[in-house]
């Protein structure tokens, strides 16, 4: 079952720039078989009876990004599916703009080509080079399951100081980060979220937040964000 909505997106905005917010989602290339995953949380499970669970909820995740107006980022691969690219699957679903970073020059020997609106060729090797761009491009960082690249986005997203949401009971490396400090440092928290929705509100108002902190007058910021 997919979740369906009848109402326009609300463009969400950087509070600093005025530009509509990046917001990437991060997890498992399909050589690590995630459709087979069996570790959902329970409630998940539950309410969300899907086949392929866990693409459904990267999917779904997606899908809320556009609702919520902003814009998905996500790791445009040549070779097979992604979490991360299903999830912009379900941002085309949701109306919304869809930008895929890809490793090497190419442009056009992209995976998903049917959902993507704009490809960025990084020109750097998949495993590190793309990685830091598709991350640094992004306003926050939603990670789903996820091996050592979504690791590596992750510990990316910590260094820049991009906030961090992980979607509770996927397994991989969000499971084992979720509620955690990646070091002694305590920069950014990966927030943990229970369903795709909770997810990208969360990582939303984090965003903002953070905007607010770095970049506002103190006595403009409101009371309630």
């Amino acid at each position: 079952m997919k979740t369906t909505e009848t109402s326009s997106p609300v463009t969400q905005e950087n509070t600093a720039t005025g530009r509509q917010l990046q917001i990437g989602v991060m997890g498992s290339a399909a050589d690590l078989k995630y459709e087979n995953l069996q570790n959902l949380a329970e409630e998940i499970a539950t309410n969300l009876k899907y086949d392929n669970r866990i693409q459904d909820l990267a999917e779904e995740t997606g899908y809320w990004i556009a609702k919520n107006g902003a814009t998905l980022l996500f790791g445009a691969e040549k070779d097979y599916d992604s979490l991360s690219t299903a999830a912009c699957r379900g941002a085309k679903r949701g109306g919304g703009t869809t930008v895929g970073v890809t490793y090497g020059k190419g442009l056009n020997d992209t995976y998903e080509k049917e959902n993507v609106d704009v490809i960025i060729a990084s020109a750097q090797e998949r495993g590190g080079g793309r990685e830091a761009v598709l991350v640094t491009s992004c306003d926050g960082v939603i990670a789903i399951s996820g091996g050592s690249g979504t690791l590596t986005e992750m510990a990316i997203a910590y260094q820049a100081s991009r906030p961090i949401v992980a979607l509770q009971g996927t397994g991989g490396w969000s499971d084992k980060l979720a509620g955690q400090y990646l070091d002694a440092r305590n920069r950014i928290l990966v927030e943990v979220a229970k369903s795709p929705k909770e997810a990208v509100e969360l990582i939303i108002a984090r965003v903002r937040e953070m905007a607010l902190w770095k970049y506002c007058d103190y006595s403009k910021i409101p009371n309630k964000l």
